[in-house]
């Protein structure tokens, strides 16, 4: 069995449900097609800013 973790205080725990914060983290368990987005979303984050480092380099 997962071993649930406890807020560190109540005003945490409160401000976590607000926010709707997993409280478990664990993302291996997300659905396929939202990793996915999220590997494409990070690719395309990264690719700007790796071209943005060559061509200050490549000057």
């Amino acid at each position: 069995m997962e071993e649930e973790k406890k807020p560190f205080n109540d005003v945490i725990d409160h401000l976590n449900k607000i926010e709707g914060n997993p409280t478990n983290g664990d993302f291996k368990k997300l659905p396929k097609p939202l990793k996915y987005i999220g590997y494409v979303m990070i690719v395309l984050l990264l690719i700007p800013i790796l071209l943005t480092i060559v061509f200050k380099l490549s000057n």
